[in-house]
């Protein structure tokens, strides 16, 4: 593609710096209004520029992307409901035996988690399990938080739904779901293992330290478990019973005065009061009576309940159940190469039709500032597109990012890296990606599936290099330092002296590895 003009070069450039800007650092002091309103901001300012004309901006926004976006996290948000994250945090900590088989443990289960039901939702439901476990086996969290965020990026790489610029590839490359996931699973599997051998490299000391406390097994309490128990209205039988004994006891006295003489008076007076004492008496009875009803009663709604208890317990695990097998059809109909967006909400919308009631609860839980700040990044990275700056570093770089040989594969590996950590990888796939699948399609069609798959692995293991590489790293910090009663600040340093390495070694691993 030609240079546009310098002025729309100009203003289409400006455009994208403050969406770059904002995208990167959304709390800057002179606009902190966040990345979901840059992202609009730099939409808005390309049109203004007259970079897109109204209706171009409209067309550029993808909706098959959106589409799959939006249907993946009505699944992953009934999929939380269905306890399905709650489990995996148990399985966390089921027969632990210590420090460096639980690291290993949280590395398979973040990486697997987040190949299905994306990186973010992985890190933002696992982290608070990760903390608990750290914390009660008395060991340093950040070697486990580091083991969760970066195996949740590496996992997400292996799947179309794990990340978003994943989603975006499989979209415009129209890769099937099947050989997205086995072009790329070598890569990703080894790439965990190298991660989780870097993390026992690194911790080892940190994480052989004996406990306070030693434990054959340690059981994650994943919630407050309250159990509640139902108090049946007081009868007190002990005061009903005592007063038995007085009547006994007053009936059995005998009348007499004090110089043992047989007085009538008191007789008549004593006949008065047995005769008062007996209605009283069947007045108890009757409170007795009424007593032994109420418990009846009592009892007889108490089993009403636990039926009502026992009926909804197995509704509930009827629901659940479902719920896992529709997310099963969905996976298998992805694997079979259905259309990925129509699959994925099919499945939400089978979903809400299974939990028979009003879906406003679960649909609020979606995160539409995701959706909109995808509407703007479309559209802005569009206009800058139509500058032609991106065409013009391509055309410098492509001469020497072949991936007909492994120099050109290293260098194209290099430049997905560096722009995925300053540009973030959704534009980095945005811009590069279409450009990178013609330049290997001249090669050949393998190539050109291999460069996809490439553009793929490397801009998403990228997200490990610093905590600000990917919104999974960030989830996790956040999440850590918020966590109770007692919080975990993971540093940016922290992260930066293992996400170096990492992140080098397990690109470079994971391109000798992926399929054509």
């Amino acid at each position: 593609m030609a240079m546009a003009s310098m002025e729309r070069v100009i203003l289409g450039s400006i455009a994208f710096a403050i969406f770059w800007i904002l995208a990167v650092f959304p709390a800057v002091p002179f606009m902190p209004v966040g990345r979901t309103a840059g992202s609009l901001l730099g939409a808005n300012l390309i049109v203004i520029f007259q970079v897109l004309t109204p209706d171009e901006a409209y067309a550029a926004i993808d909706l098959p992307i959106l589409g799959l976006l939006f249907g993946t996290m009505v699944v992953s948000i009934y999929l939380e409901r269905a306890d399905m994250f709650k489990y995996l945090g148990k399985l966390l900590a089921w027969k632990s035996r210590g420090a460096k088989d639980l690291l290993c443990r949280i590395c398979l289960v973040s990486a697997i988690s987040s190949a299905f039901f994306t990186n973010d939702t992985s890190c933002v439901v696992l982290t608070e399990f990760v903390l608990k476990i750290a914390r009660q086996q008395n060991l340093p969290p950040h070697p486990f938080l580091l083991a969760l965020a970066s195996s949740a990026n590496i996992g997400s790489s292996a799947t179309p739904i794990g990340n978003p610029q994943n989603l975006v590839i499989a979209i415009l490359s129209k890769i099937t779901f099947g050989r997205f996931l086995f072009g790329i699973f070598p890569a990703m599997f080894v790439g965990v293992i190298v991660n989780a051998v870097l993390l026992l490299c690194m911790y080892w000391n940190v994480l052989s330290v004996q406990k306070d406390v030693e434990n054959a097994e340690v059981e994650l309490v994943l919630d407050e478990e309250i159990v509640s128990h139902r108090f049946a209205p007081a009868t007190m039988t002990h005061v009903v019973n005592s007063l038995h004994s007085q009547d006994q006891f007053s009936g059995n006295e005998i009348m007499k005065d004090p110089n043992g003489v047989f007085d009538s008076s008191r007789n008549f007076n004593a006949s008065t009061e047995a005769a008062n004492d007996h209605g009283s008496l069947q007045m108890r009875d009757k409170n007795v009576s009424l007593t032994t009803v109420d418990e009846s009663e009592d009892q007889s709604f108490t089993s009403c309940e636990e039926k009502q208890n026992f009926s909804e317990k197995w509704r509930r695990l009827s629901w659940k159940i479902c719920v896992y097998l529709v997310t099963i059809g969905m996976l298998i109909s992805l694997l079979m190469g259905l259309n990925m967006s129509w699959t994925a909400i099919t499945a939400a919308l089978a979903l809400v039709v299974l939990d028979f009631k009003d879906a406003r609860e679960c649909l609020e839980k979606v995160s539409y500032s995701l959706l909109i700040f995808f509407c703007g990044m479309f559209i802005t990275v569009d206009g800058f597109n139509r500058t032609g700056i991106p065409s013009a570093f391509w055309d410098f770089m492509e001469p020497y990012a072949k991936i007909d040989h492994a120099g050109g594969v290293a260098v194209l590996a290099v430049v997905i890296l560096v722009l995925s950590n300053l540009a973030s990888n959704v534009p980095t796939v945005l811009l590069l990606g279409v450009r990178v699948g013609a330049s290997a399609g001249a090669i050949s069609a393998a190539s050109e599936k291999k460069a996809w798959l490439i553009l793929a692995w490397v801009s998403t293991v990228a997200g490990n290099l610093s905590l600000l590489g990917s919104a999974a790293n960030l989830i996790v910090c956040e999440q850590a330092r918020r966590a109770q009663p007692s919080g975990y600040n993971l540093s940016f340093w922290t992260h930066l002296k293992f996400g170096v390495p990492s992140t080098i070694i397990v690109i470079a691993i994971g391109l000798t590895l992926i399929g054509d």
